[in-house]
């Protein structure tokens, strides 16, 4: 297991919450508690934009700790994800009572960007719920997963852990070629859920799908992350270059 690739904090946010978030994030994240009555037109932009850079950080983390939790049932990457989903919870809360009045104090450029994380924040709030969803569909589960179910399983949770992490950076830099990147990415995890599908509904009297019916809803649910990855990539593209490509993704995932 690889799990220094993420920073291990993000496990302990229970009991430290400040080592819950990357050091680079802090500063900025304190400033927009803090700075409700700052009438700087650049702090709208800033303090929301930090929101949605912790929240595309929250999503990422949340899936690495599904991966976990499919690779060994870990009961910390379990209660990681539920505190995730919590925190994506309230920093979409936090977004939607600040926007309304920080779009009315910027110029047009800037109300543009302050759109875009509203339309970030409503895709990773709905990360945060399926990446639950996927674990409490199979935390009560009696029997092992199935050698080759887990290993799809792990693979898809790899797959949008990496997609998600490209969102991450894609915002921060505004590059379009982190766009490129997911949208590359999203039509492998949909084939190994599909696979998996196709695996347990291939015999219509065969008792395997009922009796590992978590198993498939576990799956749809990170496919449905994939999705809504998906759709972050295409909001960064709009970002980036200024137009949209929500009606024309296919000719980008094949750029």
């Amino acid at each position: 297991m690889t799990r220094k690739q993420v920073p291990t904090p993000r496990l302990k946010r229970r009991s430290n919450s400040n080592r819950s978030r990357p050091a680079a994030a802090r500063p900025r994240l304190a400033e927009t508690r803090s700075g409700a009555g700052n009438n700087n037109n650049d702090f709208a932009e800033d303090g929301l934009s930090a929101l949605v850079v912790r929240g595309c950080m929250i999503a990422r983390d949340a899936v690495f700790n599904v991966r976990d939790f499919l690779a060994d049932g870990s009961r910390l990457a379990f209660l990681a994800i539920k505190d995730c989903e919590k925190e994506l919870d309230q920093i979409e809360r936090k977004i939607d009572d600040q926007l309304p009045e920080a779009i009315t104090r910027v110029g047009e450029a800037k109300a543009r960007e302050l759109l875009a994380c509203l339309k970030f924040i409503t895709d990773l709030e709905r990360i945060g719920d399926l990446a639950y969803s996927a674990v409490m569909q199979l935390q009560s589960r009696r029997e092992k997963l199935p050698a080759a179910d887990s290993r799809q399983l792990v693979e898809m949770a790899s797959l949008l852990r990496e997609m998600l992490e490209q969102v991450h950076q894609g915002f921060l830099k505004r590059e379009v070629s982190y766009a490129h990147s997911v949208l590359q990415s999203d039509p492998e995890v949909d084939r190994l859920c599909h696979s998996l599908f196709h695996r347990h509904l291939a015999e219509p009297n065969s008792p395997t799908g009922q009796k590992n019916f978590d198993i498939l809803l576990a799956a749809q649910a990170l496919e449905r992350i994939g999705d809504h990855a998906k759709n972050l990539a295409e909001e960064l593209y709009s970002l980036s270059e200024g137009r949209s490509l929500r009606h024309n993704a296919r000719k980008l995932s094949s750029a």
